[in-house]
């Protein structure tokens, strides 16, 4: 499952073995009005037809593979890039929870990305909005609200031990400090799964694999 209003995409370098896995690439759906993380969780779900699967997830479509793993039996769920509660939230998330500006994002600006990228921020930035642009594949507004509250409101509170979390040790988006029990990827930043896809080719199948007969 990519990240939030990302394509599956984002999964083109990463090659598990063919002779061992089946890969199954998932995409959003638009919400339903007033739709629960939960209920769309059991949407999700019933997308998935093989049993016990393993679930990967990146970012918030890491929380989301958590979800479904509460649904459905799951021979594991690995998330990268993401948190497994929301007490591995930063403290921003949390002040933009309590105060609720997370409500008041330019939202609008992520679906208006190329007009973006037509000006000059810096390199690190266009090099961003670049990515932005190839995999954002959600324009819908009300996606990204529903999305962005999803992850502010996730209910989460104790971490599920038997979740293998693979995290980047420069995310800026959910900084490792305030991770736990994870595996590190030096140098990995949120968007590792584009960036350090050598480093998952090489240990993804390891850890997928690990303790499974």
């Amino acid at each position: 499952m990519p990240g939030l209003a990302a394509s599956p995409t984002i999964f083109e370098r990463i090659k598990l073995p063919e002779d061992t896995f089946e890969t199954v690439l998932l995409e959003w759906m638009l919400p339903e009005e007033n739709e629960s993380l939960k209920h769309y969780a059991a949407r999700m779900a019933k997308k998935i037809a093989h049993e016990n699967p393993v679930l990967v997830g990146v970012s918030f479509g890491g929380i989301l593979v958590q979800e479904i793993a509460k649904i459905i039996p799951v021979r594991k769920t690995i998330i990268i890039s993401s948190a497994k509660c929301n007490t591995e939230y930063p403290r921003k998330f949390k002040i933009a929870k309590t105060t609720g500006a997370y409500k008041w994002l330019p939202l609008k600006l992520l679906l208006k990305v190329e007009d973006l990228a037509k000006y000059s921020f810096g390199a690190k930035i266009n090099q961003r909005l670049k990515l932005y642009e190839k995999y954002l594949s959600v324009r819908d507004l009300k996606y990204l609200e529903w999305a962005i509250a999803q992850v502010m409101l996730w209910d989460r509170c104790e971490p599920d031990d038997s979740v293998i979390h693979i995290h980047g040790d420069a995310d800026e988006v959910f900084p490792a400090k305030y991770i736990k029990g994870y595996i590190p990827v030096k140098g990995g930043t949120h968007i590792m799964i584009v960036n350090r896809y050598r480093w998952l080719n090489e240990n993804l199948p390891k850890i997928i694999l690990d303790g499974i007969k």
